[in-house]
């Protein structure tokens, strides 16, 4: 043929080489992650199909962290997407990150670091600064909240006992295990985490509440202190 490169659109796929069939068919779960963002995209250029807008997207190196961190002016930014494609791929990651965030009744019991990571990782990989929460344990492990103490690089003024077991006490947690991200996607302990991690320790002790353990948030990958002995 004459005229410019020919590029396959989605209807001159095959049927089951479809993003939205293959999702019907196999499951979101089977998806890779260009055919999801294909799906939510919907349409491709004149020069590309929506398959090919999403491999391009996902080529920069942060993958999908990019699309978290990302603001909405600068999705526009990119070619072929323009403010419709952009919202879409902002309200969906909305939409996953408050899933992850459901009230706290319908969460399991911890009985595992992984259990802690399954909780926070989606949500907490992503974020841009250093979030230290806490998260509340019933007399069964259940948990009964999760608390947001402090952002910003993490010192001893920031993640202060005080502000730690406050409310603790007030929900009549049983245990506690402290959580955090770095930003950097390294999970491993600083000599300052080590430290907080000691101070708050003894703090419980002293008030009856246990910290159970330490759960560094890498990108998607965690460091457990309990773990690793540090507790």
């Amino acid at each position: 043929m004459s005229g410019g490169e020919y590029h396959l659109t989605i209807k001159n796929m095959p049927v089951d080489l479809r993003p939205r069939e293959r999702l019907r068919e196999v499951g979101a779960g089977s998806l890779s992650t260009a055919e999801l963002l294909a799906i939510i995209l919907r349409t491709g250029t004149k020069d590309e199909s929506v398959l090919e807008l999403a491999h391009r997207i996902l080529m920069d190196p942060r993958g999908l962290r990019f699309l978290a961190e990302a603001t909405l002016d600068e999705l526009c930014e990119i070619k072929g997407m323009g403010l419709a494609k952009a919202a879409q791929v902002k309200a969906a990651l909305e939409l996953g990150r408050r899933l992850a965030c459901l009230d706290v009744e319908l969460k399991p019991a911890i009985n595992s670091p992984q259990d802690v990571s399954i909780l926070v990782m989606e949500e907490m990989c992503y974020l841009d600064r250093e979030h230290f929460r806490v998260v509340l344990l019933n007399t069964k492990n259940r948990v009964i909240g999760i608390e947001q103490v402090s952002v910003g690089t993490l010192n001893a003024s920031l993640v202060h006992p005080r502000e730690v077991f406050k409310r603790a006490v007030q929900k009549s947690a049983a245990a506690v295990i402290l959580v955090h991200n770095h930003p950097s996607g390294d999970p491993t302990p600083s000599p300052e985490d080590l430290q907080i991690t000691q101070r708050l320790c003894e703090a419980g002790r002293i008030i009856g509440i246990e910290v159970l353990d330490h759960i560094i948030i890498g990108d998607h990958v965690f460091t457990s202190f309990k773990e690793k002995g540090l507790i």
